[in-house]
C-alpha cells in the first residue's frame, strides 16, 4: 500500500509541474483467482493480474481524464503530459470540481485473502447439488472467483483515502433440459465474504434453479388484459435501474426531462416504497467506501415512504445544477420489505404475471416502457399456473411506481442488493 500511496504522490506533482490548477488520481491493482465450468464440466483454473492508473486535471476550468495500466515513473510523467493536453482541448465549465479534504481513513475489509481449496470445494458441492436435486438442469457457465483489490484516491486538496478489500463472486448461467426440450437460458449469482454455506443456499439461486426447470414446456398467452405483475428480486433491480436513472439519475436531471426534477421534497411513489442506495449495509459485500468523486460514502434514502428524498448526482451534476450531491456513487439498493410473503400475496391476485426477466429497450425519458417478459409464469384465479412462452408487456414506470398491489416480506440478499418481490397493478400483459 505504501507504493501505491507513492505512486500517487508523484502523480498528483507531475500533473501539477504540467499546469493543473486542480488534480486527483487514483491508483490501483487487482489480484483474481478465478474456476471456470463450461458444459457441466471444470475447464480453466487462472489468475489474472490488473494494474489501473487514473489521472485527472482541473486547469482554467477545463477537464482531463486519462487513464493507463502502468504506473512506472516513465508512464506517470508521460500521463500527467498527456492529461492536460487533454483538458487544454476540452471545454470551459466552472462546474468541473475535486473533493475537499476530508479526515483520510484507510479501509479493509471483506475476504481479502481467497481460502481457494475450500472455493473449489463450494463449486464442486454445487455442481453435485445440482445434479442430485435439479436433474433436468445444464450448468453451462460457472465462473467462480476471488478478486483482491487495492487502491488508493488522492488529490491536491490533501485527500488520501485507501482501499484493501477482498471478495468471492459466483456467477451462473444455465438451462433445463427435457428430451428435445429445454427451456432458455436463465443466469444467477451472488457475491459473498465467506465461504461458510453451501453456494446452492445463497441469494436465489435454488428458486432459480427450480423456477428453469418448470420452463422447460411453456404456452403462448392468448390475448391481452390488464393485471398485475410481480417482479422476481433480480428483475426489480433492471426495473428500478431503469427508473431510477432516468428519473433521479444525471442525464435526467441535467438535460431537464426527468419527470422528477421538480419534485425533490415530494410523492412520487406509493407510500409503501422506500429504496435506499446503502453500500455501507451489512448485508452488502464490498460496498463503495469512497466515491468516484473521492468523498467518504455514505448511506442514503433516494425515496422514504414515496417520497423522493434525493436525486443520484456526482460532483460535477450537482455543481451544475444546484442540488445537493448524493452521498454514494454506487448502485448497491435495499427495498424496503412488506409484511407479507409472496406465498399469502400471489393468492389474492386474480390475474396476472410473474417475471423474471425482461427484454426490450431503453423506457422513453417520461417512462414508457414496452418488452418480453422472460422466464415468467401465468397467474389465474390466485394460483400460478403454465410457464409462458414470449409475452409482451408494456406500462409506464412512474405510474407504476405510484400503483403498487403489493411487496413481500421475504428477499433476496446477493450481496449487491436487497429486493422483495414487487408487485403492480395496471400493467398490459399480451399474447397473440
Amino acid at each position: 500500500m505504501e507504493n501505491l500511496i507513492h505512486i500517487a504522490e508523484e502523480a498528483l506533482e507531475a500533473l501539477k509541474t504540467e499546469g493543473a490548477d486542480k488534480a486527483k488520481c487514483d491508483v490501483g491493482y487487482t489480484v483474481t483467482h478465478e474456476f471456470n465450468v463450461d458444459g457441466g464440466k471444470f475447464s480453466l483454473f487462472r489468475t489474472l493480474f490488473d494494474k489501473h492508473l487514473s489521472m485527472t486535471a482541473i486547469r482554467g476550468g477545463k477537464k482531463g481524464t486519462v487513464r493507463q495500466n502502468r504506473y512506472d515513473p516513465d508512464t506517470v510523467r508521460e500521463l500527467a503530459h498527456d492529461c492536460l493536453a487533454t483538458a487544454e482541448s476540452a471545454a470551459e465549465d466552472p462546474a468541473w470540481d475535486i473533493a475537499p479534504l476530508q479526515t483520510n481513513r484507510d479501509f479493509e475489509y471483506g475476504a481479502v485473502k481467497p481460502e481457494l481449496d475450500l472455493l473449489f470445494e463450494r463449486c464442486r458441492e454445487l455442481m453435485e447439488d445440482i445434479a442430485r436435486d435439479y436433474p433436468k438442469v445444464m450448468m453451462e457457465q460457472m465462473i467462480v472467483s476471488h478478486m483482491e483489490i487495492c487502491s488508493i484516491h488522492a488529490n491536491t486538496n490533501g485527500v488520501v483515502f485507501s482501499e484493501h478489500c477482498g471478495k468471492y463472486a459466483i456467477s451462473l448461467m444455465f438451462s433445463a433440459h427435457e428430451g428435445a426440450k429445454s427451456s432458455s437460458f436463465y443466469g444467477s449469482g451472488i457475491i459473498t465474504d465467506d465461504l461458510d454455506k453451501p453456494f446452492i443456499a445463497c441469494g436465489s439461486i435454488a428458486k432459480d434453479l427450480e423456477d428453469i426447470e418448470k420452463q422447460i414446456t411453456t404456452v403462448g398467452l392468448e390475448g391481452k388484459f390488464d393485471g398485475v405483475m410481480v417482479l422476481t428480486p433480480g428483475c426489480l433491480a433492471e426495473f428500478l435501474s431503469y427508473a431510477l436513472g432516468s428519473f433521479a439519475g444525471e442525464s435526467g436531471i441535467l438535460e431537464g426531462t426527468s419527470p422528477w426534477k421538480d419534485k425533490l421534497g415530494q410523492k412520487v411513489a406509493d407510500r409503501s416504497i422506500t429504496i435506499s442506495a446503502a453500500p455501507l449495509d451489512d448485508r452488502i459485500i464490498c460496498g463503495e467506501r469512497v466515491t468516484a468523486d473521492g468523498y467518504e460514502a455514505q448511506n442514503y434514502d433516494v425515496i422514504r415512504e414515496g417520497v423522493l428524498e434525493s436525486f443520484m448526482l456526482q460532483q460535477y451534476a450537482a455543481n451544475k445544477t444546484g442540488f445537493a450531491r448524493s452521498l454514494n456513487s454506487s448502485f448497491s439498493i435495499v427495498v424496503a420489505s412488506g409484511s407479507k410473503p409472496l406465498a399469502e400475496i400471489l393468492p389474492t391476485i386474480r390475474k396476472g404475471i410473474v417475471v423474471g426477466r425482461f427484454s426490450g429497450g431503453q423506457p422513453s425519458s417520461n417512462g414508457d416502457f414496452s418488452g418480453v417478459a422472460k422466464n415468467s409464469f401465468l397467474i389465474e384465479d390466485g394460483k400460478l399456473t403454465d410457464a409462458l412462452s414470449e409475452t409482451m408487456i408494456s406500462g409506464n414506470l412512474a405510474s407504476m411506481l405510484e400503483n403498487v398491489y403489493a411487496i413481500s416480506s421475504d428477499t433476496v440478499c446477493d450481496g449487491m442488493s436487497v429486493l422483495p418481490y414487487m408487485a403492480f397493478d395496471g400493467i398490459t400483459i399480451s399474447g397473440k
